[in-house]
Protein backbone atom coordinates (compact mmCIF):
# COMPACT_ATOMS: atom_id res chain seq x y z
CA UNK A 1 0.00 0.00 0.00
CA UNK A 2 1.34 3.31 -0.76
CA UNK A 3 0.69 6.29 2.26
CA UNK A 4 0.84 9.36 1.41
CA UNK A 5 1.03 12.42 4.23
CA UNK A 6 0.46 15.97 3.97
CA UNK A 7 0.69 18.62 6.84
CA UNK A 8 -1.23 21.54 6.03
CA UNK A 9 0.21 24.76 7.89
CA UNK A 10 2.49 22.17 10.09
CA UNK A 11 5.81 21.07 9.96
CA UNK A 12 6.49 17.56 8.99
CA UNK A 13 6.91 15.14 12.25
CA UNK A 14 8.89 11.54 11.08
CA UNK A 15 7.32 10.37 14.71
CA UNK A 16 3.62 10.97 13.55
CA UNK A 17 4.14 8.94 10.12
CA UNK A 18 5.63 6.23 12.06
CA UNK A 19 2.65 6.12 14.08
CA UNK A 20 0.45 6.06 11.52
CA UNK A 21 2.35 4.22 9.42
CA UNK A 22 1.98 1.35 12.07
CA UNK A 23 -1.88 1.57 12.65
CA UNK A 24 -2.35 1.89 8.65
CA UNK A 25 -0.34 -1.54 8.13
CA UNK A 26 -2.24 -3.18 10.85
CA UNK A 27 -5.62 -2.87 8.33
CA UNK A 28 -3.20 -3.65 5.61
CA UNK A 29 -2.75 -7.16 6.55
CA UNK A 30 -6.63 -7.71 7.50
CA UNK A 31 -7.67 -6.05 4.15
CA UNK A 32 -5.49 -7.00 1.30
CA UNK A 33 -7.49 -4.58 -1.06
CA UNK A 34 -6.37 -1.66 0.27
CA UNK A 35 -4.42 0.06 -2.87
CA UNK A 36 -3.64 3.99 -1.26
CA UNK A 37 -4.18 6.12 2.11
CA UNK A 38 -3.71 9.50 1.54
CA UNK A 39 -3.50 10.85 5.48
CA UNK A 40 -4.00 14.66 6.25
CA UNK A 41 -2.84 16.68 9.51
CA UNK A 42 -3.84 19.81 10.26
CA UNK A 43 -4.21 21.91 13.42
CA UNK A 44 -7.52 24.26 14.02
CA UNK A 45 -6.77 27.09 15.99
CA UNK A 46 -9.92 28.16 18.49
CA UNK A 47 -11.25 24.28 18.74
CA UNK A 48 -10.18 24.29 22.65
CA UNK A 49 -9.43 21.54 23.72
CA UNK A 50 -9.59 19.94 20.29
CA UNK A 51 -8.51 21.18 16.99
CA UNK A 52 -5.91 18.51 15.99
CA UNK A 53 -7.50 17.01 12.72
CA UNK A 54 -6.74 13.96 11.06
CA UNK A 55 -8.11 12.84 7.86
CA UNK A 56 -7.56 10.00 6.06
CA UNK A 57 -8.80 9.01 2.21
CA UNK A 58 -8.28 5.09 1.36
CA UNK A 59 -8.54 3.81 -1.68
CA UNK A 60 -10.04 0.86 -2.49
CA UNK A 61 -12.06 -1.31 -5.26
CA UNK A 62 -15.20 0.83 -5.58
CA UNK A 63 -15.91 4.01 -3.59
CA UNK A 64 -13.09 5.73 -1.41
CA UNK A 65 -13.67 5.47 2.20
CA UNK A 66 -13.06 8.64 3.86
CA UNK A 67 -12.81 9.60 7.69
CA UNK A 68 -11.75 12.61 9.73
CA UNK A 69 -11.16 13.17 13.29
CA UNK A 70 -10.88 16.26 15.55
CA UNK A 71 -9.48 15.36 19.11
CA UNK A 72 -7.02 17.06 21.73
CA UNK A 73 -3.57 14.92 20.15
CA UNK A 74 -2.97 14.08 16.28
CA UNK A 75 -2.24 10.57 18.08
CA UNK A 76 -5.90 9.91 19.27
CA UNK A 77 -7.36 11.10 16.14
CA UNK A 78 -5.34 9.08 14.00
CA UNK A 79 -6.48 5.99 16.75
CA UNK A 80 -10.06 7.00 15.94
CA UNK A 81 -9.80 7.91 12.35
CA UNK A 82 -8.17 3.85 11.41
CA UNK A 83 -11.03 2.37 14.14
CA UNK A 84 -13.54 4.33 11.92
CA UNK A 85 -12.15 3.13 8.64
CA UNK A 86 -12.04 -0.27 10.18
CA UNK A 87 -15.58 -0.37 10.09
CA UNK A 88 -16.35 0.87 7.16
CA UNK A 89 -13.26 -1.85 5.38
CA UNK A 90 -16.07 -4.43 7.40
CA UNK A 91 -18.79 -3.02 5.34
CA UNK A 92 -16.93 -3.33 1.82
CA UNK A 93 -15.43 -6.58 2.52
CA UNK A 94 -18.71 -7.84 3.18
CA UNK A 95 -19.91 -6.34 -0.14
CA UNK A 96 -17.29 -7.67 -1.62
CA UNK A 97 -17.90 -11.14 -0.52
CA UNK A 98 -21.17 -11.10 -1.77
CA UNK A 99 -20.41 -10.36 -5.54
Amino acid sequence: METIFEFVHLQKSERLEEYTQQKLDKLETKYDFIVRAEVHFKKQDGQEPDGFICNIKLSVPGPQLFVESNKDSFEAAVTTSVRDLQKQLEKQKAKMKTR
